[in-house]
């Protein structure tokens, strides 16, 4: 059994979430700089280069690169030979975001309360998914997700008997929906309702430069992408035949009587950091 403190859990915390919210992945910013090269609108070539500029300019200076600085969104897989010790996992996390947060003078947007909306001034409560894996590591991601995005989730019980085409157009339309881009395209297909989002938001951390691991669902993905690079939503919503980055797919076994579907979009700022203790 191996012990990790607290401590070191918070001090990782604070640090991925200034890194998150001030530099790009660099698979992100490769995407950004090959859709500037393949989109064909003049507005959209010139949107995607002030998204470049933006990026840049931000990691340079180490400020945010968006003023929408997230809901903290927090992945932990523990090993089962861990031990947390000195206090508990979930206030370590949520110490290690009002630390980061107020520390890299990020904007502090979560209130304690939905009807009630006073502001917490921590950036907390964090959103913590945990699973417990072999090992005795601790292995955390913090992906930080603005409500702009996180506003156009849908997510959709279809039938059983449901065709999928019927599922692919769901998808279609849930961007179409969305309006405003170029966006990441994270889609969760199976489990039930809860984990079908939870996949929704899960896909949206793998490499965009990277496709699912099934040649079903890497086919399903690239036709996925080309629909909806044909919607001619564009940058920002302003015409162009870049609308999406990427789509993303994660499958789970489902009851034979559901087919959940969830779409979860990111815009172009698909923010998340790495680290392991």
């Amino acid at each position: 059994m191996r012990d990790l403190s607290c401590a070191d859990i918070t001090a990782l915390i604070r640090d991925l979430c200034i890194e998150a919210n001030c530099y790009l992945p660099a698979d992100v910013r490769c995407a950004i700089c090959a859709a500037r090269e393949q989109e064909q609108s003049p507005v959209g070539q010139s949107i995607l280069g002030d998204l470049v500029e933006n990026y840049t300019f931000a990691g340079e200076k180490r400020l945010p690169i968006c003023q929408d600085t997230g809901m903290a969104v927090v992945f932990i897989d523990l090993g089962q030979e861990c031990h947390i010790a000195g206090g508990t996992l979930e206030d370590a996390v949520n110490a290690g975001v009002a630390a980061g947060y107020t520390d890299g003078f990020l904007r502090k947007s979560l209130v304690s309360d939905p009807i009630r909306r006073v502001n917490t001034e921590t950036n907390t409560p964090a959103v913590l998914h945990l699973r417990l894996v072999p090992g005795d590591r601790m292995d955390i991601t913090v992906a930080p997700k603005g409500a702009g995005s996180e506003n156009m989730t849908a997510l959709h019980m279809l039938k059983p008997t449901a065709s999928q085409e019927t599922v692919e157009d769901a998808i279609v339309r849930a961007v179409s929906d969305a309006g405003s881009n170029p966006v990441v395209v994270g889609v969760g297909l199976g489990g039930n309702a809860e984990l079908c989002a939870l996949l929704a938001k899960r896909a949206l951390l793998r490499p965009l430069d990277q496709h699912s691991p099934d040649p079903f669902y890497a086919d399903m993905e690239a036709r996925l992408l080309e629909r909806i690079n044909r919607l001619g939503i564009g940058p920002q919503g302003l015409g162009g035949t870049v609308t999406a980055l990427a789509v993303s797919i994660l499958p789970y076994g489902t009851h034979i009587a559901q087919l959940p579907v969830c779409i979860n979009l990111c815009c172009h700022v698909c923010r998340h950091a790495h680290g392991v203790l």
